[in-house]
């Protein structure tokens, strides 16, 4: 049997493919397969040839999934873009991407606006417009026949910019013409993470869809046949509820996503029935211990980990069972090869940390930045992600946290994740970060910036609760110097802390 949404769109054309699960909103695979051959011809129309890319702004909706299985017939390059951009660093990914058409919807009015005038040749279409530039309307114009000649599509994602100008990584070009060969996340999905591929599965996506995991994973569950259920937006309770709602089997999250259920109340937690959840992945940030601990005790062992990235150059993974016997690892390789390298390049003993690297045939570049590129390959050929870290004895990789990230505090490497896996621990904290801030004495120092549960919490007496928290687990050269309450951090719904911003505020006090 073909793995594809085009063979399950012949085969089960009545089957769910992507359900909404707060408004509960659904199209089928026939309806989705009519849909992207829309799409497909619009593009073509438009002159779309193999690697042209286009842009794409919008909230979780239905239509992402026309875009993402219309590109993926006639070879375009899709470009999703985070919504909480601005116009100029939107307008930056546009340009920087060369895309040829933008599809948004009316929720993104404002920052459109600064797009057209910095951008006035862009075509832009946009969804629930009523106006010319409907994106609905204008796709009904098409035919729901195949195009004559398909080719694969692909997604090229910008990093998150946590550090400068955001980078495109631009994937290695598809290695089969066909667009219903397999990809590899479905050899993943199947035998590592073990997900049904008779199309059984119900698949809960929490997270927006213009993130890597989201959009790979949806996509091999549509590829194995399973329905879709997209939250509009992540809450932990509705999350609970939709779990029974939908009888949702498999799922993806990152560790804010357990901590805020963690915080929920055990009454609440208890309400709903979760005994069709059978698989959940969770990735993207390292996972506090504590959490996971939790997590495993209430979900049971269906928890499982992967370590990877945007740049799909390999992944590890783990499951509930032998991460509980190496806790806090992220598992073992499943794609790629794994070498920790030291600064000088050389690859480290077992338990020594080093930075990071993949070695794979299939390798990504940096779009329009060769020196970005050189910067992330290893002598040798491999890549890497910017991520510290060791393996131990039995082969189990650890993460340290980035190597963008380290402070240097009076000549001393502290790794912030150790500080704020403790501190999200604490009961009445619901996010953390550390940074380093100027420091005339140590070069750096380190600073906590809390989320409390309750800003009401916060001040002098908490802090101190926090330093006494922190001392038995933390060596004195890590203890925060400096601790700072605000009502929220600066954090991507993928689980991703902007901590450049962060960082740059706090530069900017230190030279005032």
């Amino acid at each position: 049997m073909s793995m594809h949404p085009i063979a399950h769109a012949a085969a089960r054309p009545d089957h769910p493919a992507v359900i909404m699960a707060g408004s509960g909103e659904q199209i089928t695979f026939k309806q989705m397969d009519e849909a992207s051959n829309r799409f497909a011809q619009l593009l073509r129309d438009r002159g779309f040839e193999g690697g042209d890319a286009f842009g794409v702004l919008l909230e979780n909706r239905i239509e992402y999934f026309t875009l993402i299985w219309g590109s993926q017939r006639c070879g375009a390059m899709l470009v999703p873009v985070s919504t909480r951009l601005t116009a100029p660093e939107i307008s930056y990914i546009l340009r920087d991407s060369e895309a040829k058409l933008l599809i948004t919807s009316t929720a993104y009015a404002d920052v459109v606006e600064g797009i057209r005038a910095e951008l006035p040749d862009l075509e832009i279409l946009v969804a629930d417009s009523g106006g010319d530039d409907d994106f609905g309307a204008v796709l009904q114009d098409y035919s729901a026949d195949a195009i004559p000649v398909t080719s694969p599509g692909q997604v090229m994602l910008y990093s998150s910019g946590t550090t400068g100008r955001p980078k495109g990584v631009r994937p290695a070009p598809p290695a089969e013409q066909d667009i219903q060969a397999p990809v590899p996340l479905m050899g993943l999905a199947t035998m590592g993470a073990g997900m049904p591929a008779d199309g059984s599965m119900v698949y809960l996506s929490p997270a927006p869809l213009y993130h890597a995991a989201p959009i790979g994973w949806a996509s091999t569950a549509h590829r194995l046949g399973g329905t879709v259920v997209v939250m509009e937006k992540f809450d932990p309770e509705d999350a609970l509820a939709a779990i029974e709602k939908y009888k949702i089997t498999d799922s993806q999250w990152v560790p804010t996503h357990f901590v805020r259920f963690l915080k929920l109340d055990q009454e609440v937690r208890s309400r709903y029935n979760l005994s069709s959840h059978q698989r959940a992945l969770h990735a993207a940030a390292p996972c506090p211990v504590p959490i996971k601990q939790e997590m495993i005790k209430w979900w049971g062992p269906i928890i499982n980990e992967y370590y990877a990235g945007s740049e799909g150059i390999g992944m590890t993974l783990v499951k509930s069972e032998q991460w509980l016997e190496h806790p806090g690892t992220v598992g073992v390789p499943i794609y790629g090869k794994l070498h920790i390298c030291g600064a000088d390049g050389e690859e480290v003993p077992a338990g020594t940390d080093g930075l990071i690297y993949f070695e794979n045939d299939l390798l990504p570049s940096y779009h329009k930045d060769p020196e970005k590129t050189k910067e992330a390959m290893h002598a040798k050929g491999w890549m890497t992600l910017g991520d510290i870290g060791h393996v131990n004895e039995a082969g189990y990789l650890f993460l340290t946290d980035r190597k963008s990230h380290m402070i240097i505090s009076g000549g001393v490497n502290i790794y912030p994740q150790e500080i704020e896996n403790l501190l999200v621990t604490h009961d009445k904290v619901m996010d953390a970060a550390v940074i380093g801030a100027p420091c005339p004495e140590l070069g750096e120092k380190v600073v906590a910036v809390v989320q409390p549960i309750d800003m009401a919490d916060a001040g002098d007496a908490f802090e101190a609760e926090l330093r006494d928290f922190l001392a038995p687990n933390l060596a004195r050269i890590k203890m925060p110097k400096q601790f700072d309450f605000r009502p929220d951090l600066p954090r991507e719904a993928n689980g991703k802390l902007y901590k450049r911003e962060l960082r740059d505020e706090y530069a900017a006090k230190a030279e005032a």
